[in-house]
């Protein structure tokens, strides 16, 4: 593969500086290629490898342009910046190294100390564009988020997608505002102390509006995914297809300032190459931090408790900062007593959520009963290396009706849940709106304007969720309804009890943030003990200057513990049951263990106690 200058933008159209449009197009079976603009066509010349370049002092910034391959139809840039007619209109030329940036003295904060909150651009607001996004910063610094996790933004058919759909991975949707408007609010954001994480998709290509494959072999049939043919990164010409991702992964941390990637779903990336292209993709990033003095993240979705894609590539790993590790989350909501069906089927509720804390991957070798066979792997990484959640896109919105937390657990359950998050040493993440418990669902919406593609979507839904005929109709992920019933409602922010739970997440925001023992990523100074007996699960945690005991009662009844002999003074850090939170009992300020006519702790049900030895000052 020719050498990848790290420096500037190196496929598509990008401006050289001096007047000329530079022009670097993959195509390896052309026999000929033409870049029509403004009414004139101009032959680009082969320059081996399956490449063709060019320049143009005709071709300016905001020029509609298309490519004509082998004197056939026109079609769009593979590596458009801007498709402001949609997937299948023309590209349009933008220049993205002329946004002047304000955001010289940012550091991106270090990854242990991020607090990860994910979004919809179209749901998040109103206007539904990042401008809707920017105007909502002040509050989202005041709730103490210092991370957002945009879902993809790159082009997708229509203006309504969660964005997995996309088909111009350098495209940024022009519905949401363009790539002037995303620079605009990654510059908004870290003037606010925000870092950006942008949700990123390596592992497939949306079925409408896909146009790569008149280019060249950008997917193989030699493995299969979930949504189709895999990307071509080890078959016949895949050296053209991993330096174009390669690519991607540069502009979003270089002329985008974006902080971290989230690669979607890297377990479907297949893969045999001596290299595998997440390594590439991590040396190359490293190259980049080198030149440019910054940080930036890599962290993956992975339904693999396979340690090799968090390892440091000189330990023979992927090299990824780190992963979200779903079966936190299965574990947590099977012991908050949700459904043990499907993926949940292999939890086994409080027992397994101890492991998950102690261990992070709870199936790390033993039989999984769900896969039919032997999962997983023993992992030593530090905490800071696995995103945690209650919610998220997913686990919300690929159920039938899109219910949220806030609709299937109560009030005191909901403030647990969202606690058993924040005392793990791992990252924590929230999804839009539960910090208040936003009650609209988060549905499944698409906007196909293929009216075939549009059926089998809607039928394809019906069909996966058959079995829940009793419970209605799945909604038609086509009708505009659908998204606008996923919206935040904002309103709430200021009604009970909305607020109350609002203020709740604030707090514990800032025993994360205040606490040093809940700032460590140490997985080896923590015990977790399932108390199965009692529905509830007892987490000590400690790191030098301070120890912590975290009491978490899932049980709809009251429990009762004694406090350990080690236990003199102890103080109140949180309890959720708490009248401040419209809670039914408040828990006494300080406690002692070992001592004749010491008190028990009374568990309130559904609740979570913390009690600590030191009390840090904000």
């Amino acid at each position: 593969m020719k050498p990848i200058d790290i420096s500037k933008r190196g496929v598509g159209v990008y401006f050289t500086g001096d007047g000329k449009a530079g022009i670097t197009l993959w195509s390896p079976d052309a026999t000929s290629i033409e870049l029509c603009c403004n009414g004139e066509r101009q032959l680009l010349e082969k320059a081996g490898m399956g490449y063709w370049t060019g320049s143009s002092d005709k071709l300016k910034a905001g020029d509609r342009y298309t490519f004509r391959i082998d004197g056939d139809k026109e079609l769009p840039d593979p590596a458009s910046l801007s498709q402001p007619d949609g997937v299948h209109g023309p590209s349009q030329a933008v220049d993205a190294g002329i946004y002047r940036w304000t955001d010289e003295g940012w550091n991106n904060p270090a990854l242990q100390d991020y607090i990860l909150y994910e979004l919809h651009t179209g749901c998040f607001s109103d206007s539904g564009d990042f401008g809707g996004i920017e105007a909502r910063l002040p509050y989202l610094k005041s709730l103490g988020i210092n991370a957002i996790e945009i879902m993809p933004v790159a082009q997708f058919p229509g203006s309504r997608n969660w964005g997995y759909d996309g088909v111009y991975p350098f495209a940024v949707q022009d519905s949401y505002g363009g790539a002037k408007g995303l620079q605009q609010l990654v510059d908004a954001c870290h003037r606010q102390g925000i870092a950006v994480v942008l949700d990123v998709v390596y592992n497939h290509l949306g079925p409408e509006g896909n146009y790569l494959g008149a280019y060249g072999p950008y997917t193989t049939d030699k493995y299969k995914t979930p949504w189709g043919g895999a990307i071509n990164f080890d078959d016949a010409w895949c050296d053209g297809v991993r330096r174009y991702f390669i690519e991607n992964a540069l502009m979003w941390f270089r002329d985008f300032h974006i902080d971290a990637l989230r690669l979607d779903a890297v377990h479907a990336i297949k893969d045999f190459s001596p290299r595998h292209i997440l390594e590439e993709i991590r040396l190359h990033t490293d190259a980049l931090m080198a030149l440019t003095g910054r940080r930036y993240y890599l962290i993956a979705e992975l339904d693999l408790n396979d340690d090799r894609y968090i390892n440091p590539v000189e330990k023979g790993g992927y090299g990824m900062d780190g992963q979200w590790v779903d079966e936190f989350h299965h574990a947590l909501r099977t012991a908050a007593g949700g459904e043990r069906t499907g993926y949940y089927s292999d939890f086994n509720g409080i027992g397994h959520l101890a492991k998950a804390y102690a261990d992070a991957y709870v199936y790390d070798g033993q039989f999984s009963e769900h896969r039919k066979k032997n999962f997983g792997v023993k992992t030593s990484n530090p905490g800071h290396q696995f995103v945690v959640f209650s919610q998220n896109h997913d686990q919300v919105g690929n159920r039938m009706l899109g219910e949220r937390t806030s609709t299937l657990a109560s009030f005191e359950m909901q403030k647990l849940l969202a606690a058993a998050v924040f005392m793990s040493p791992y990252l924590p993440m929230l999804f839009m709106g539960e910090e208040w418990g936003e009650p609209n669902p988060f549905l499944y919406f698409v906007s196909h304007t293929d009216p075939d593609l549009a059926k089998a979507v809607r039928e394809g839904r019906k069909a996966e969720f058959a079995a829940f005929h009793a419970r209605g109709e799945a909604p038609d992920p086509m009708e505009e309804d659908t998204f606008l019933r996923s919206k935040l409602q904002w309103e709430l922010t200021e009604q009970a009890p909305h607020r109350y739970m609002l203020e709740y997440y604030k707090q514990l925001i800032t025993l994360r943030k205040t606490q040093p023992v809940l700032r460590s990523p140490d997985r080896k100074a923590l015990h977790a003990e399932a108390r199965e007996d009692k529905g509830s699960l007892i987490l000590h945690r400690w790191t030098e200057g301070q120890d912590l005991i975290c009491w978490m009662n899932f049980s709809n009844k009251e429990q009762c513990f004694m406090p350990p002999s080690s236990i003199q003074n102890w103080q109140l850090l949180l309890d959720s049951a708490s009248p401040d939170w419209r809670g039914p009992a408040a828990a006494p300020e300080r406690i002692s263990g070992a001592k004749p006519g010491a008190a028990a702790i009374i568990l309130q049900p559904e609740s979570v106690l913390v009690y600590t030895d030191r009390i840090h000052a904000p």
